[in-house]
């Protein structure tokens, strides 16, 4: 296995320098290290800036050696785009822009948010493209301490739309097969998300067919 920090300190992730989410990485994605995957990133980073940022991406490129990398920034980061890396310019909360990113890449295998990190702009952009994600697939959210900051349309009131009560909230999915409501219609999230994984800001989720049946305690 690989040692994604090494690469990530080489490259000036701040994934690695300033956040502590390598580990929880490895443990995840290592199963693809090895595998031609095609992998999404929202946020190539270095704001406005045309020349900053694009450092996870070259990353990830050295860590999934047969990968396609994607990144998708507001900003035109045209200038990181290199043999198996790909910049896609527009807005994360575009749904028409999303959908045809989708449609030009193709079964996508992992999908990672670390764009502008605003509450109601995570949401949208994980209602538009985990569907779109492989059965299989995993969805990363970066940064969730945004869902705690006011300026970022965060709340600690646990009533809040914000990123951690709607992926919360999605851990019932997992188990609706025992809601005792009998009419209950499945949603999409119900029927596809099999786990969800929370570390210190950062979220994994799973998809795969939710095929469990209800355990009946007698």
């Amino acid at each position: 296995m690989k040692d994604l920090n090494a690469i990530g300190l080489r490259h000036g992730t701040d994934k690695v320098n300033g956040h502590n989410y390598a580990a929880p990485y490895m443990f995840h994605l290592s199963r693809y290290e090895n595998n031609p995957i095609n992998l999404l990133e929202i946020g190539v980073g270095g704001d406005d800036n045309i020349n900053a940022g694009g450092e996870s991406l070259r990353m990830w490129k050295e860590y999934f050696p047969k990968g396609r990398i994607f990144g998708v920034d507001i900003y035109d980061k045209s200038k990181h785009a290199e043999d198996r890396i790909r910049i896609f310019k527009g807005d994360q909360t575009d749904v028409s822009f999303l959908n045809n990113v989708c449609s030009q890449i193709r079964d996508i295998d992992v999908i990672i948010d670390d764009g502008s990190h605003v509450n109601s702009h995570v949401i949208t952009t994980f209602k538009t493209l985990f569907p779109l994600l492989k059965d299989g697939g995993i969805y990363v959210i970066e940064d969730t301490q945004t869902s705690y900051w006011k300026e970022y349309g965060g709340s600690i009131d646990y009533t809040e739309y914000t990123i951690m009560n709607f992926f919360k909230s999605l851990t019932d999915c997992m188990n609706s097969c025992e809601y005792p409501i009998r009419e209950y219609e499945k949603t999409y999230f119900d029927k596809n998300i099999i786990s969800i994984h929370f570390y210190h800001n950062l979220i994994f989720v799973y998809k795969g067919k939710n095929l469990e049946t209800s355990n009946v305690i007698k």
